[in-house]
């Protein structure tokens, strides 16, 4: 900072003050100019007055400097004049020193403001291919999102698929244990029915040696009768005539043979019958037995077939889900990638 000052003297005239102000001079007054500061670049600058007493009358002006306003040549002794030149000596040396400074001042601007011009933003950088980068990279997450969501539909399908082949095969393994019930069941029948069979055979043959033992006795008996009519001598008595008992062995021979055959045909009819019947019985239950196992058959192929398409569908989810996994860790990897 630069200093200015007065030293105290007495005057008997008036001059004006620094920056503005105003000085007054009186006889016996003693007064002290107002004190003017002031700056550029970085510095102050700094006028004051000294006190002294004047004997005369008062006066002023402003505008930033001043200046020495006498009533006359006259008024003034030798010292005052030197005061007052030396007063405005100081005056036009501050004066010389503000144009100075207002220089200095104005080239500090300049730098200033090529300073700014050089640490301002430069020139606008050409990203269009980052952006072209970027595109693509979005592209890529876009089309990864859609296949992943594609991936995962393919998934939920499998899952649905495999849910329902579980569904399928537990209503078949119901359907194959209930099948294996009924073919129990039927075995079981087939047991009985032969046994019946069994029966009816020994039944049959029962018959048979019947009949054969009814054919022998009646046959016996015949000729029995035939010995005792063929041995008899023929007397012709005169009397009323008697019975006639080859007639009567006649009628009882067809009545036994009548009844034999008729016993006969009765056996034979029932024994045909009764193996229709069973034979029928034995057919169907035959006929069923292969039914059911042609439906068993079926189901066990059908069985092996799910079974082995449910093995396909889950190394398929398997595979989509290893995809899935790649497929994430790749992109996360490349996303993290870009955020970095």
């Amino acid at each position: 900072m630069t200093s200015y000052s007065y030293r105290q003297s007495s005057a008997t005239s008036s001059f004006g003050g620094l920056g503005g102000g105003s000085v007054r001079f009186g006889p016996g007054v003693a007064f002290r100019a107002p004190s003017m500061h002031g700056g550029s670049g970085g510095r102050g600058v700094s006028v004051s007055s000294s006190r002294f007493v004047s004997s005369s009358s008062s006066g002023g002006y402003g505008g930033g400097y001043g200046g020495v306003l006498a009533a006359s040549d006259g008024l003034l002794a030798g010292n005052e004049k030197l005061t007052m030149q030396n007063l405005n000596d100081r005056l036009a040396s501050y004066l010389d020193k503000v144009r100075a400074l207002e220089a200095a001042n104005g080239e500090l601007e300049v730098k200033i403001r090529d300073w700014y011009q050089k640490q301002g933003p430069g020139p606008s950088r050409d990203y269009s291919h980052y952006y072209t980068t970027i595109q693509d990279l979005r592209d890529k997450i876009l089309g990864a999102t859609i296949e992943n969501s594609r991936i995962v539909l393919q998934i939920d399908n499998a899952r649905l698929a495999a849910d329902d082949f579980r569904t399928k095969f537990e209503t078949e393994q119901a359907l194959r244990m209930s099948v294996e019930a009924d073919i129990n069941g039927l075995r079981r029948v087939l047991d009985e029915l032969t046994l019946a069979r069994t029966d009816l055979e020994m039944q049959i043959e029962g018959l048979k040696e019947e009949l054969a033992y009814l054919k022998k006795n009646h046959e016996e008996e015949i000729s029995v009768l035939r010995g005792q009519v063929g041995g008899q001598v023929s007397v012709e008595v005169d009397s009323a005539p008697g019975t006639d008992l080859a007639k009567i062995l006649s009628d009882m021979r067809s009545q036994y043979e009548v009844m034999a055959e008729q016993n006969r045909k009765d056996a034979e009819a029932w024994f045909t019958s009764r193996t229709e019947e069973l034979n029928r019985e034995v057919a169907g239950h035959t006929e069923q037995l292969q039914i059911s196992r042609s439906e068993v058959t079926d189901l066990r192929r059908t069985l092996q077939g799910l079974e082995i398409e449910l093995q396909s569908q889950l190394s398929m989810k398997a595979a989509l889900e290893d995809t899935l996994a790649e497929t994430e860790a790749r992109f996360g990897a490349q996303l993290a990638h870009i955020r970095d």
